[in-house]
């Protein structure tokens, strides 16, 4: 009897999904992904984002603090406060892949409109080419020093631009294959890399002062100090960029995630591939002060890069290198991939290997020119920031309409844009949903405002609280408090919210399109 019910039970459960293979080119663009193929777990979601800041471009972000002048002990508290708070901003967006089967760009036409989708993909675009460009430059650089080091010589123009060829081929390569190549190489290279670190924490320790207290005094007046306040809130907002950084590109990794998968822990493994992070972080922190107690010239210069291969040991170069190219490599796949993958319903026409290849086009002029012909590292690296500030409101709105909904979405009505059709349930004001947008629009600004980057970028309101960065404050607050005010005065109709009523508006084809539709 126990073997009858486990064969009537083996007959009702529906088989598990087969992962494609390893090297087989991604068949899926920017479409709907069935259910018979979402064969992708939570942890394959983890270990996506979690490579993605596992290099020493998020080394560098936790070298931030030490050159704002904070000691080891403040800047570890501030690295902790950001990544924890980005975090947990992060984590809720990776619900959107699961309940559409497509990316949070498309997803974003449910709240922004058809066309105010476009606002999405601006940003995720804007983030890939910066992040990927400072990804490749560190890496390079490091990969070049290293290589240095280890024949006796100085770093070469043509040596730096090979290594940045090498890892920009190897990027590319690995994102035309598509997201199975993209799991099974973060299922791999974040752990050697994270242990890497930790064996660079050994390798750096004989020249770190833990005493080192920074520029600030010592005690609790520091923190009336509105430079030293300026240095910890700017320091904990730099490292809550980095996570934030990936709220635009989730979607493209939990859309291969059943839909049956609880909430909880999908936004668990987005949480946790967040936090992951911290000991990438530490060993920034933990070599910067290193470098400014025997390297303060490169620490002032902001060459945290050149500090680093300066002070390695000799045994420590191979393990440099192999940082450098790996979390390189988990970095820029984890970008490129995202961003091809959108470019392809902008431009229907480009399939997504085709559109793949256009960005990492693009890509590589501004990774090489932007380097050798007008030396834009420097504003690359503020506009980084920027971009990370304009992408909060973004997803303070998506996340406040995911929950005024319940995570009901008609999935069909999302393609309208890429199909180039009008009408559907999304299609609001022609195509814009004019409250979300101006929204958006209002906090965007508003939050720009307020930015501090001395030397490089200062909003006309950062005066007004003594020079302090607060823009992602500033930014999570006021579109929050927008959402809140939109859902209450300028209520969207059920159709929208629960599907309860036809309401699609009419496409341009004088047809309707058939709706399907999927609940939390």
């Amino acid at each position: 009897m126990l073997r009858e019910r486990n064969e009537r039970t083996s007959e009702s459960v529906s088989p598990e999904p087969v992962a494609p293979l390893t090297l087989a080119v991604e068949s899926h663009g920017i479409d709907t992904i069935p259910d018979g193929e979402r064969w992708s777990k939570p942890k394959d979601v983890f270990w996506v984002v979690f490579g993605g800041a596992n290099s020493i471009s998020t080394a560098l972000l936790g070298a931030f603090p030490i050159m704002f002048g904070l000691g080891f002990t403040d800047g570890l508290l501030a690295v902790c406060i950001g990544v924890v708070l980005g975090s947990l901003v992060l984590a809720p967006m990776v619900l959107f892949g699961r309940q559409t089967g497509t990316n949070n760009a498309v997803a974003s036409s449910a709240h922004f409109g058809v066309h105010g989708r476009i606002t999405g993909s601006f940003l995720a675009l804007l983030t890939a080419f910066t992040f990927l460009a400072l990804s490749v430059w560190t890496a390079g650089d490091a990969l070049a020093g290293t290589v240095s080091r280890l024949t006796g010589g100085k770093p070469s123009t043509w040596m730096t631009a090979g290594a940045y060829a090498v890892l920009t081929l190897m990027i590319i390569a690995i994102c035309i294959f598509g997201y199975r190549l993209l799991v099974m190489l973060n299922r791999i290279v974040p752990p050697i890399v994270g242990v890497l670190f930790v064996l660079g924490v050994v390798a750096y320790a004989p020249q770190f002062d833990g005493g080192v207290a920074g520029s600030f005094a010592a005690g609790t007046e520091r923190w009336a100090d509105p430079l030293f306040l300026s240095a910890f809130i700017g320091s904990a907002l730099i490292a809550m960029s980095c996570p934030i950084s990936f709220g635009a590109f989730l979607g493209d990794y939990s859309r291969y995630v059943a839909r049956g998968v609880p909430s909880r822990r999908l936004m668990g493994a987005a949480f946790g591939a967040g936090v992951a992070p911290l000991v990438t972080f530490g060993f920034g922190l933990f070599t910067a002060s290193a470098i400014a107690t025997h390297q303060p010239d490169m620490i002032a210069s902001g060459d945290y890069v050149g500090g680093l291969i300066a002070l390695a040991p000799t045994w420590f170069f191979l393990p440099l290198g192999l940082i450098a190219i790996a979390g390189g490599l988990s970095t820029g796949t984890s970008l490129l991939y995202g961003t091809g993958l959108d470019f392809s319903s902008i431009v229907p026409r480009l399939s997504r290997v085709a559109s793949t290849l256009v960005i990492a086009a693009l890509a590589t002029v501004l990774i090489f020119v932007g380097k050798f012909v007008f030396a834009v590292v420097d504003t690359v690296s503020t506009l980084s920031t920027l971009v990370v500030i304009c992408t909060v409101p973004w997803m303070v709105l998506m996340i406040v309409g995911y929950v005024a909904r319940g995570g009901w979405y008609s999935v069909d009505d999302l393609h309208v844009f890429n199909r180039r059709q009008q009408g559907g349930r999304y299609w609001y004001q022609h195509g814009w949903n004019v409250p979300t947008t101006v929204s958006y629009l209002i906090s965007a600004v508003l939050s720009l405002m307020f930015v501090s980057l001395p030397g490089q970028f200062v909003g006309p309101f950062a005066s007004f609280v003594g020079g302090t960065d607060i823009s992602i404050a500033v930014a999570l607050g006021s579109s929050f408090l927008l959402a809140v005010l939109v859902a209450r005065f300028v209520p969207e109709p059920s159709c929208v919210v629960n599907g309860s009523q036809p309401g699609w508006v009419p496409l341009r084809e004088a047809r309707p399109v058939p709706i399907t539709a999927s609940r939390a």
